[in-house]
């Protein structure tokens, strides 16, 4: 075991205040990878059939993936620096404030948010993720999330880039007990009962706790909560069955056959919203800089949740050749989906194809007061340099509202 708190100290100093880290791949036993994330073809499957193929990349995690059979430290990020690998959650448990933030580190105790990339052939079966008072019954935290669909990552859209959200106004608590009820029968039909919207490239979305949706076939960056906690109402998806224990696993186990009680879960209001676009639609808003200038910083995710702010990103391009300077309020993850070139004093160069286990340049973690001081990007190739990175919770105050695109 690597001294944690030294190798930490040490790659700081050396990354000016940034830590390199390493891919980490999550699989999903329940979905088909889309095969858009960069790994090599024979690597979607590394894991092994029986873990399923991998369809996600977690970014600047401490937050495990509770997938079964995983290995301890599936989900979690690494760091790299002169060889050694160690986690960033164990770097945060030794620096604490001096990686997150005082205010973050005070309140917490951890790195709270993740994002990541999920990436499916087709779409994922109409879930919710329970708020935190349904979660803390089986020891766990609610999970508010967010979406963003990088063009870069979506040339082709696969089977199907709609996702359905909420419920039709109109549609009644007994309707969707009569779809949980009709489990075993085949397709239960709630999809009858929902909408599905248009997957845009370069447009995103916020998802309180206890919303259904059934995320679309688009390569999706994901800020959320750092938790793993869903339940998923559809019983069948593209002709495969759905497990039961998929709906039930972070319900207390009490209430795992009480149709009425999972229905009683959802946010009812929230889910038949006659404006639920106009509630949860998000498109770029520039924050900072200028075509002109040779960069530009967009808000990609934004707003509150419960009148909270957990999590943002933004999406910076800098131009060929062109610097920049960017100063933020907090912590943030960062992954470059397009070009190359530097970040303080660590490279970026985003890969045209990764073998599991291989080490990249394209992500890294910025801490709490090097992002306060200022990170300098430079663009050092021929095609524009993107980055996205994603904030935890309070750290942009002057963050926009969502609807705020339309002004």
């Amino acid at each position: 075991m690597p001294n944690v708190a030294k190798l930490a100290a040490d790659a700081l100093t050396a990354g000016g205040g940034i830590l390199r880290l390493t891919p980490t791949w999550v699989p999903r036993s329940f979905l088909q990878p889309g095969k858009r994330l960069k790994l090599h073809p024979n690597d979607y499957y590394a894991l092994g059939t029986h873990r399923g193929g991998i369809d996600e990349r977690w970014f600047g995690s401490t937050t495990q993936a509770k997938n079964e059979n995983a290995p301890e430290d599936e989900g979690l990020s690494y760091c790299l620096f002169h060889g050694e690998k160690f986690l960033l959650k164990d770097v945060v448990a030794e620096l604490g404030a001096e990686i997150v933030g005082k205010k973050i580190w005070t309140k917490y105790k951890r790195w709270p948010v993740y994002s990541k990339f999920f990436d499916n052939m087709g779409p994922i079966p109409h879930h919710m993720h329970q708020n935190d008072k349904q979660a803390k019954l089986v020891g766990q935290e609610g999970k508010p999330e967010s979406y963003y669909f990088p063009p870069q990552m979506n040339a082709i859209g696969n089977n199907f880039p709609y996702t359905f959200m909420g419920l039709e106004p109109g549609t009644t608590k007994q309707d969707i007990i009569r779809c949980l009820d009709r489990w075993n029968d085949g397709d239960n039909g709630i999809l009858d009962f929902s909408k599905a919207y248009r997957l845009k490239p370069g447009t995103g979305w916020l998802i309180p706790p206890c919303v259904l949706h059934a995320p679309g076939s688009l390569v999706t960056y994901e800020p959320q909560w750092g938790s793993d906690v869903f339940g998923m109402y559809q019983s069948m998806v593209e002709g495969r069955a759905v497990p039961r224990s998929l709906l039930t696993k972070d319900f207390p186990e009490s209430k795992h056959k009480d149709n009425k009680y999972l229905v009683d879960a959802l946010d009812w209001e929230a889910n038949v919203d006659p404006n639920f676009k106009d509630s949860h639609y998000l498109e770029p808003i520039v924050a900072d800089g200028s075509e002109k200038a040779g960069w530009v910083d967009r808000w990609i995710v934004y707003g509150t949740v419960g009148g909270k702010q957990l999590f943002t990103a933004k999406e910076l391009t800098v131009a060929p050749g062109a610097t920049c300077t960017i100063k933020d309020g907090g912590a943030y993850g960062w992954i470059t989906v397009q070009g190359e070139g530097t970040i303080g004093k660590l490279r970026l160069q985003t890969p045209a194809m990764i073998r599991y286990g291989q080490v990249t340049e394209d992500e890294v973690f910025v801490t709490a007061g090097t992002a306060a001081a200022g990170v300098t990007i430079e663009n050092t190739g021929t095609e524009p340099l993107v980055g996205l990175r994603y904030f935890g919770p309070d750290a942009q105050p002057n963050a926009p509202e969502v609807g705020a695109y339309k002004k």
